[in-house]
């Protein structure tokens, strides 16, 4: 797995357990891969693993069962939507408007590129 280095790997991790957790491949109340499982598939060390665990369960994404491991919590697509939505609209977005007033493209353009994709993604 190739991570960025902008940003923490145990939060690229915890991204990608959103992120399956949201495209369905995670769904509520299922059983998630076991810390050393996961850290296996994305070739990192456990502890690194086990810190995104730790992070997704205080977010309220995932809970653990007792001798049973850790399930996706009901709710939890939800609760990544919200998280994501407040991330994209506090993080992304003014960098985004910043760059748009920069470089002179008006709503107008950008919402026709907006179109552009969502048709492309349909067809995905």
């Amino acid at each position: 797995m190739h991570f960025k280095d902008n940003k923490a790997i145990y939060l690229q991790i915890a991204d990608f357990i959103c992120e399956d957790i949201l495209q369905g491949k995670l769904l509520e109340d299922e059983k998630i891969p076991s810390v050393r499982e996961y850290a296996a598939v994305v070739e990192v060390n456990a502890n690194t693993c086990a810190r995104a665990y730790d992070w997704l369960q205080g977010q309220g994404i995932i809970y653990t069962k007792r001798g049973l491991g850790y399930f996706v919590c009901i709710g939890a697509k939800l609760a990544i939507l919200n998280m994501k939505r407040q991330e994209f609209l506090t993080e992304i977005l003014p960098d985004v408007v910043r760059q748009m007033l920069n470089l002179d493209i008006s709503i107008e353009e950008l919402n026709q590129e907006i179109i552009k994709h969502q048709k492309k993604e349909t067809y995905l």
